[in-house]
Order: C-alpha cells, then structure tokens, then sequence
C-alpha cells in the first residue's frame, strides 16, 4: 500500500474533498440548467449524458440504481424523453416483462446541442483556470467515483 492509500487518512479530509465536490456538483449544474436547450431538465441531459457514454438497451430499473433515484422517478424522465422522441423504450426481448431504454437518434442530437450550448461556458472557465487543475483532478475524481460506484453495488 502506498502512503497515498495510507489507511490514516482523516476523515476530515475525506470530507472536505467530498464538500467540494457538492458544491462543484451544485454551482455547474446552475450553470448546465442556464445551458440547456428547449425547456430540457437536468435529469433529462443527465439520462442522455449517461446512455451515450455507456450505451443503449439499459433497464429503467438499472437507470434508476445508477442515478440513485426511485423507479418511478425514472420512469417519470424516460417518459417525457420519449414524448421528445429523444429515446424509445421497447420490450425487453429476453424477459417481455421489463422494458429497455434506447437513444434515438435525436437524444444524440439532443446531446450535442446541450454540450455545444454549454461549450462557452466551459471554455471561459477553462481559459481562466488553465489545463492543469483539470488534468490534475480528473485522476483522482475517477478514483473516488470509481470506489463510490463498486462500494454502492457491493451494498457497502
């Protein structure tokens, strides 16, 4: 074990790292809502965000334990997507009970405009930051999301 992984770390750091984080979360996703397209929710970019990155043919329930939020939540988002056509929900072929959850090729659409329209803004924070607390804390955050995700699925 490295002294980076030292298990002495302090809590208090731990938390404070995790506080930030928060408020990152909370004042980006002000600003990601500013951004957005067509009336379009943060939860609604989030589940496109989400299905283009790791793919298609997710279940509503899966959805719904990666954004940790109820069923019927999700079932509430993907909805309203698919009144926009921006995913369609079809039978799930192996068990025709569940449902799987597919962007169209307008949600891709969708999510481009989203990033494009939110481009500026990032590129003003980018400019004035520089590169290297980006290319610095992307590493680590993946770590912690990394150990978050397999605790959470572990049931930890």
């Amino acid at each position: 074990m490295s002294a980076a992984q030292s298990k002495d770390i302090a809590p208090d750091l731990v938390f404070a790292v995790l506080n930030e984080a928060a408020i990152i979360h909370q004042l980006s996703a002000s600003m990601l809502l500013k951004a957005l397209p067509d009336g379009l929710q943060i939860a609604h970019f989030s589940v496109l965000n989400h299905m283009a990155r790791l793919g298609d043919g997710r279940t509503p329930v899966r959805l719904a334990r990666a954004f940790q939020v109820t069923k019927g939540a999700m079932t509430n988002t993907l909805q309203r997507l698919e009144a926009r056509a921006l995913v369609r929900i079809e039978p799930d072929p192996e068990d025709r009970r569940a449902k799987r959850v597919f962007l169209t090729d307008a949600g891709r659409e969708m999510r481009a405009r989203c990033l494009a329209a939110l481009g500026p803004e990032l590129a003003r924070m980018g400019a004035a930051l520089g590169a290297a607390p980006f290319e610095t804390a992307l590493p680590a955050l993946q770590a912690i999301r990394a150990w978050l995700d397999a605790d959470r699925n572990s049931g930890g």
